[in-house]
């Protein structure tokens, strides 16, 4: 069976830098869900940063490529560089991928760590520009696929190529 990478906020942990929840109420979502295929992580949190949390943003919306080659950095609005435990938390969720064969991920949209098409510009004034987190930046950098909630449908049909192409059951 194939597992899938799941950002813990949008199972309704309440891990996000508000101390919120962005749960999801897609039906392939639960459905996976009850069939026991998710993997549920926060990569911010299990890189040791807190609930409740000041926001992040990747300076000048560099992206997480960026981040991962050292060449940007991650900042809340007060400028406390917090892209240690970005790093540390993107690693986790590789390691923790690789260990149930993930190759697929449902990351949040937007985030500093696992936006997989926009995230925040580093203004910290809520503009959006095209890029990856740093989470999403290094699975894809290692044949994981990442998708954003709003994605979902990809997801699916991205899965059951990969399932056609092996044979395995879903």
């Amino acid at each position: 069976m194939e597992r899938i990478l799941v950002s813990a906020c949008l199972l309704g942990s309440r891990v996000r830098y508000d101390g919120g929840a962005k749960t999801s109420d897609d039906e392939l979502l639960a459905r996976w869900r009850e069939e026991g295929r998710l993997v549920r992580f926060c990569p911010e949190v299990e890189g040791g940063l807190p609930v409740p949390r000041p926001p992040a943003e990747i300076e000048g919306g560099a992206g997480g490529a960026a981040v991962l080659a050292g060449a940007a950095r991650i900042l809340t609005p007060e400028g406390d560089d917090v892209t240690a435990a970005f790093l540390s938390g993107a690693q986790q969720a590789l390691a923790v991928a690789r260990s149930f064969g993930v190759r697929v991920a449902i990351l949040k949209e937007g985030s500093p760590s696992c936006g997989s098409l926009r995230i925040y510009d580093g203004s910290h004034r809520g503009r959006i520009t095209p890029g990856q987190g740093v989470t999403t930046a290094l699975l894809e950098s290692n044949g994981i696929r990442v998708f954003g909630e709003d994605r979902i449908p990809e997801a699916a049909a991205y899965l059951e190529g990969l399932v056609t192409e092996t044979g395995d059951p879903r």
